[in-house]
């Protein structure tokens, strides 16, 4: 690793997972150990985790890594919403890497610029490159990557601000070409209902869940619109099942449901979490 390189120094090492290396790694290890998961009939290409602090969501993102887990990957697409302001709408890193307790882990800067031409191709705009920014859903994943993941692996980090199906077709076509070819894998990041009582967030996010599982970007979309699901990364997971579609990817298999109640015990106000697969059969 060039210790030279421009890296996005981790705003919520500390906060939303632990910044103690041996600790973090730890506590990974043992949300994969406790993860049990039902017969994967194929290839995973990709996976939908949470991104939530690791003590609220770790448990159910570590059934989507424990999918994974073991296998030799070169390039890793993480797609996740952009929470904060920016009057962009599909956003990169303009650093080369990214810092977590565990190690740097260098940007693709070929991916993202593949994805970018494509992007302009398709007559979009193309993506905007971000500095320092503050942004935890994509972050939260790479110290589970690094862990569930054998040996190094680069990284193509995109975020999305729109809900416009448009946008996130293309976007997922985009990667899919980007990543046609290449031994990559597919992260989509979202939290699922948002501080609802216990009953309707299982409402809300056994209807989101159900799209995912239909393996439809449309679905996601169309239940956010609409109110009937709720995912604060919609975008992302569209994004993502296009470019797995593109891809050749045929399945999707749920793998994990909780929300935060499972672990403060207050069920008037949750935020669901759902871990998804994503499969190639042929």
């Amino acid at each position: 690793m060039n210790s030279n390189l421009d890296v996005r120094p981790s705003p919520i090492a500390g906060t939303w997972y632990a910044s103690d290396p041996r600790r973090l790694r730890a506590e990974i290890e043992t949300y994969l150990a406790a993860a049990q998961l039902p017969a994967l009939d194929g290839s995973v290409m990709g996976v939908i985790t949470p991104h939530a602090g690791y003590r609220y969501s770790g448990k159910t993102a570590a059934h989507a890594f424990r999918a994974v887990q073991g296998r030799s990957i070169d390039l890793v697409a993480v797609v996740a919403p952009m929470h904060q302001f920016h009057p962009e709408t599909l956003l990169t890193t303009a650093h080369a890497a990214y810092a977590t307790p565990l190690g740097t882990l260098e940007v693709d800067r070929a991916g993202v610029d593949a994805v970018d031409a494509a992007l302009r191709e398709s007559g979009l705009r193309e993506l905007t490159a971000v500095r320092h920014d503050q942004e935890h859903a994509l972050e939260i994943e790479l110290p589970f990557l690094q862990v569930a993941l054998d040996g190094a692996f680069r990284l193509l980090p995109l975020m999305v601000r729109s809900q416009d199906p448009r946008a996130a077709e293309a976007l997922g076509n985009a990667l899919a070409r980007a990543l046609a070819g290449r031994n990559a894998l597919l992260v989509a990041s979202t939290d699922l209902s948002h501080f609802y009582p216990q009953p309707v967030a299982e409402r809300l996010d056994q209807a989101m869940l159900a799209r995912i599982g239909a393996f439809s970007p449309e679905g996601v979309l169309a239940a956010e619109h609409s109110g009937e699901g709720y995912a604060c990364g919609a975008a992302a997971v569209s994004t993502v099942l296009w470019a797995a579609r593109a891809l050749g990817g045929d399945q999707v298999v749920l793998l994990d449901h909780s929300t935060s109640a499972d672990v403060t015990g207050d069920t008037t106000s949750v935020v669901g979490y759902g871990a998804a697969a994503i499969l190639k059969r042929a």
